[in-house]
């Protein structure tokens, strides 16, 4: 009987042993992973700044950038169409010797645009002046002018807008700062945007078309003297009437002065104003040209 219990034991040991051998797994190291790749090297442009500036992201890449121009645009055909059944007396020009609209008279439909910031987008530029920490260079915009077709972009609804006037007998017509002597290059600039043909001297008036500089109402004038204006459209206030834009004025007298009678019923009613938070008059000021001292406030540092 002894013998037989130690003999049991030991093969129990040898079962025991064998099973805790076939229960060991060998641990194999997984080979180390790879380093992650490098970030490629920042272009020497993109290194020049950290961020895009806060105007060009609203303006140029937002959602409620492009939603507002297209409000504009919608707001700005259903009123032109509605006018060219009801055809008006005057035209939304202002005659700047009388301070009286224009006569329409029987003359053909039109509505008058400002291009940059208007009909397209100049994100060409922007971005380059922005990279370099440039607010405008005039060698740079000129080169723009003369060699930007197929880079400007038409504004949201702009393409659709022009159709739609068009269809309905209403002539766009163009007024805007660019130089008479890239006038090929703003024309096919526009016609590669989408927007249709504009022809210099009948449908695209021009800085340099007379002697008045960047002031545009003498090319208004001009415009209305052939044409019922029954709209106009710009991103500056200087697009609707070169008064807005005297130097002497501080932004808030700039402010109040555009939204006085007359003019208070032009807006949206015959003027139409799209947004600009990039560059131009409308976003000059210090703070104390933009908060007046009854809105100072701040609070209280010792409050919980």
């Amino acid at each position: 009987m002894r013998q037989s219990t130690i003999g049991a034991g030991r093969a129990g040991a040898a079962l025991a042993a064998l099973a805790l051998s076939a229960c060991t797994t060998t641990v194999v190291e997984a080979p180390a992973a790879p380093p992650p790749p490098a970030p490629a090297p920042a272009s020497a442009e993109t290194a020049m700044v950290p961020t895009v500036p806060m105007g060009q992201q609203w303006l140029y890449g937002s959602a409620e950038g492009a939603i507002a121009v297209r409000q504009t645009y919608g707001g700005l055909t259903a009123y032109a169409l509605a006018k060219a059944k009801a055809r008006p007396a005057d035209s939304v020009i202002i005659d700047e010797a009388t301070g009286k609209p224009f006569a329409c008279g029987n003359k053909p439909l039109a509505a008058v645009f400002d291009a940059d910031e208007t009909l397209i987008w100049n994100i060409g530029p922007m971005r380059w002046f922005a990279l370099t920490g440039k607010e405008f260079d005039a060698k740079t915009w000129d080169q723009w002018e003369k060699t930007g077709t197929g880079k400007a972009v038409a504004m949201p609804g702009a393409v659709e807008a022009m159709q739609a006037l068009r269809a309905a007998g209403i002539t766009p017509i163009a007024n805007t700062n660019r130089s008479s002597a890239n006038a090929a290059g703003s024309e096919q600039t526009l016609a590669a945007a989408g927007l249709g043909t504009f022809k210099h001297g009948d449908t695209l008036f021009l800085m340099g078309d007379d002697a008045t500089g960047s002031s545009k109402d003498q090319r208004r004038a001009t415009i209305a003297a052939r044409w019922c204006v029954i709209a106009m459209a710009g991103d500056q206030l200087g697009d609707f009437r070169n008064g807005f834009n005297k130097p002497e004025l501080p932004p808030l007298q700039r402010r109040a002065l555009a939204m006085a009678a007359p003019y208070d019923k032009l807006w949206g009613q015959g003027w139409f104003l799209f947004a600009n938070p990039v560059y131009g008059p409308s976003i000059r000021g210090g703070y104390d040209d933009i908060f007046p001292p009854e809105t100072h406030w701040q609070p209280n540092q010792g409050a919980e």
